[in-house]
C-alpha cells in the first residue's frame, strides 16, 4: 500500500488489515480445521515428535509450522492444499525413518551420530569444539546430576537428539573440580595430594611443570576426590 494511506488513526486497518471483517470468522473456522488436522498428523508421526527431536524431525516440525500458517491466514488459499502438504510431510518423514532402519549409513546422515565427549574423566576437546559445546556447558550438565569431579565420570555421550547421557565411575577417582571458580571453597577439604588436573581437558598429572600429555595445555589445578 502507498505511504500516504498509512495513518495511525486508521484503527480498522491496524486491527483487521485490508481484509473484510467477515474474514475473521473464516479465519476462526480455518484455524480450528487446520489445528485438528495438525493433531492428527502429529498422532501419525508418533510419540517421538513430543520428545527430543532428531535433525530430520526438527526439519519436519519447522516445515509444518510454515505449512499451516498459509491456509489459516490467506483468503485465496484453500485448506485442502495445506492438509495435503501436511500428509506429504508425514509420508516424507516415515520414508526417512524406514530408510534409516534399513541402512545404517543413511541413519547416521539423517538422524545424526552419537558423540563421545568424556572418556575416563578426560574431555575430548576436538569433539567438544566440533559440537559447539563449551566446557562450562558440559560442566553444568554434570553438576546438574550431582557430579562435582570429572574423575567420577566414565563416559559422557551427546546423543543424536541432543541429550547428554552420563555414566558414572564406580568408586572414588580423583579428577578436575567442576565447582564454579567463585565457589571453590566447597572443595577445600577434598583436595587429592600429589594429583594435578589439566584445566583444559581434565587429564591427571603428578606435576604442574610439564604440558598436559593429552592436549598440551600448561594450566593445572589440584585435583579433588
Amino acid at each position: 500500500m502507498k505511504k500516504e494511506e498509512i495513518k495511525l488513526t486508521d484503527i480498522q486497518r491496524i486491527l483487521f488489515g485490508e481484509t473484510p471483517a467477515a474474514f475473521m470468522l473464516e479465519v476462526f473456522i480455518r484455524t480450528i480445521i487446520i489445528y485438528l488436522a495438525l493433531l492428527l498428523v502429529l498422532k501419525l508421526l508418533g510419540k517421538r515428535m513430543t520428545g527430543q527431536l532428531t535433525i530430520a524431525e526438527m526439519a519436519v516440525m519447522i516445515t509444518m509450522g510454515a505449512i499451516v500458517a498459509v491456509p489459516m491466514q490467506i483468503p485465496d488459499r484453500g485448506i485442502v492444499q495445506g492438509i495435503i502438504i501436511l500428509l506429504l510431510a508425514v509420508a516424507f518423514l516415515r520414508g526417512l525413518n524406514y530408510l534409516s532402519y534399513r541402512n545404517h549409513e543413511a541413519e547416521d546422515v539423517i538422524q545424526g551420530k552419537v558423540n563421545l565427549l568424556v572418556r575416563d574423566g578426560i574431555i575430548d576437546l576436538p569433539t567438544l569444539q566440533k559440537m559447539n559445546i563449551s566446557r562450562q556447558q558440559l560442566f553444568s550438565k554434570l553438576r546438574n546430576q550431582k557430579i562435582f569431579n570429572l574423575g567420577q565420570v566414565d563416559r559422557v555421550y551427546l546423543e543424536a537428539c541432543g541429550l547428554f547421557s552420563v555414566y558414572e565411575h564406580q568408586g572414588k577417582r580423583a579428577g578436575l573440580s567442576l565447582y564454579p571458580l567463585n565457589d571453590l571453597r566447597l572443595s577445600d577439604t577434598q583436595y587429592n595430594d600429589g594429583d594435578y588436573a589439566c584445566c583444559s581437558c581434565g587429564k591427571l598429572s603428578n606435576t604442574q611443570q610439564d604440558p598436559c600429555a593429552e592436549c598440551g595445555a600448561t594450566e593445572f589445578m589440584q585435583a579433588i576426590i
